[in-house]
C-alpha cells in the first residue's frame, strides 16, 4: 500500500507532536524533504533530529515546490487553518496536529477551500490513530466483540509543565480553549467508535479552577454528546499530578450491548507496567490484551490516499465533524471557576 516516492515537508514546529507526525510518515516510507520554522531555537533542535531535511528559507519556498505532495504542521494552533488553506490552494495535501482548526469561521473557510480544491485536510488525532490499544479496540468493535456500541466515555487528563510552556499556551485566542484543543481527541473517538455520522453537543462547560495567575487558561472541560450511532461523555483537564509516571492517565470506555472495552492508554495505575492496556469484558469473562505490538496503519493509509486520491486513513467528513463538535462545545460552554 505504501510508496517511498511520497515527498513531504514541514511548516511550523511549535508543538512537540510534530515529532510523532514526522515519524509516522517516515515509518511508512515517505521522504522528508524540507522544513521551515521561524523560531531559531526550535529549528536548531529539529534540524539536529532530522538531518535529512533541508531548512527552507521561508514557508513560501515549500509551498512553491511542486515536488512536495504533503505538508505537515504543528504550528501555533490558531495559525494551523490559515496555513492549511494556503497548502490546499497550492495543490498540496495537509496533515496537521490537533486542534487543526480553532474557530467556527476557520472551519467554514477550510471546508470551502477543501471542497474547491479536492485536497486532503487530515488532522492527526494521535490518541486514536497512533495509540496501539485504540487501534486494537477499533478492530474488536468492528468484529462485534461487544455488540452494538451505545456510548463512549473518554477522559483526557494532562500535566501542565507550566515552566516549559510558551506564551501562546496561555492565550485562549491562540490555543482555542480546552475543548477545542484536548477534547478534539475525544470527539474523534466518540464518532469513530459509535459510528456516528451526525452528532450534536447536548451540554458543555469549561473552568479555570487551579490557575488564576493565567486567567485565559481553561484547565477543566467536559461535554455531553449525542450522535446517530450513540452517545458520549468527554472530560479533559490539566490536573495530572507530578506523582504519575507519565503525562496523563488517558482512558476510554466503550460500552456495547454485549460487553465493554476499557483502554488504559498510557499507564495502568497500581497495575501492569507500560501502556497500551486493553480490557475486554464480554459474556464469557474478563480478558486482558497487551496491545504494545499492534500495527499502526494511519501513516501507510495517508500516503496511499495522497498518491491514489482515496480516503482510507480518515474520512474528510469525519475530520470536519469531530472538529465541529469540539468547536461548538467550546463556543457554547458554560464558563465556571473564574472564567468570564
Amino acid at each position: 500500500m505504501t510508496s517511498p516516492t511520497l515527498r513531504f515537508s514541514v511548516i511550523g514546529i511549535n508543538h512537540n507532536h510534530i515529532v510523532g507526525q514526522v515519524n509516522l510518515l517516515l515509518r511508512a516510507g515517505a521522504e522528508f524533504v524540507a522544513f521551515y520554522a521561524p523560531e531559531a531555537d526550535l529549528a536548531a533542535t529539529f534540524a539536529a533530529t532530522y538531518p535529512q531535511a533541508r531548512q527552507a528559507r521561508s514557508a513560501q519556498e515549500i509551498l512553491d515546490d511542486s515536488s512536495i505532495q504533503l505538508v505537515v504542521s504543528a504550528g501555533i494552533p490558531a495559525d494551523r487553518a490559515p496555513l492549511g488553506i494556503e497548502v490546499m490552494r497550492h495543490g498540496k495535501d495537509y496533515m496537521v496536529d490537533k486542534p487543526g482548526i480553532t474557530s467556527l469561521d476557520q472551519l467554514a473557510e477550510v471546508r470551502r477551500v477543501q471542497a474547491e480544491t479536492g485536497r486532503i485536510y487530515s488532522i492527526c488525532f494521535s490518541e486514536r490513530l497512533e495509540v496501539p490499544a485504540a487501534v486494537k479496540a477499533g478492530e474488536l468493535v468492528k468484529a462485534g466483540a461487544i455488540g452494538r456500541v451505545v456510548q463512549t466515555l473518554g477522559m483526557g487528563p494532562h500535566r501542565t509543565n507550566l515552566p516549559s510552556r510558551p506564551a501562546w499556551f496561555f492565550q485562549r485566542a491562540r490555543y482555542g480553549g480546552i475543548l477545542t484543543d484536548i477534547a478534539s481527541h475525544q470527539m474523534d473517538q466518540f464518532l469513530f467508535f459509535t459510528g456516528s455520522t451526525q452528532a450534536e453537543v447536548v451540554a458543555s462547560q469549561v473552568a479555570n479552577y487551579k490557575h488564576p495567575q493565567h486567567p485565559e487558561l481553561e484547565d477543566f472541560g467536559d461535554a455531553l454528546l449525542r450522535g446517530d450511532g450513540g452517545t458520549g461523555y468527554v472530560r479533559v483537564d490539566w490536573y495530572t499530578p507530578d506523582g504519575l509516571p507519565t503525562w496523563g492517565d488517558g482512558r476510554l470506555t466503550i460500552l456495547g450491548t454485549e460487553g465493554y472495552i476499557e483502554l488504559r492508554k498510557y499507564v495502568d495505575i497500581a497495575g501492569r507496567p507500560g501502556g497500551n492496556h486493553l480490557f475486554l469484558v464480554d459474556q464469557k469473562g474478563v480478558h486482558y490484551i497487551d496491545c504494545a505490538n499492534v500495527e499502526l496503519p494511519y501513516g501507510q493509509q495517508l500516503i496511499h490516499d495522497v498518491l491514489h486520491r482515496t480516503e482510507t486513513a480518515i474520512p474528510q467528513a469525519h475530520v470536519f465533524l469531530a472538529t465541529e463538535l469540539a468547536l461548538k462545545a467550546e463556543a457554547g460552554a458554560a464558563r465556571l471557576g473564574g472564567l468570564s
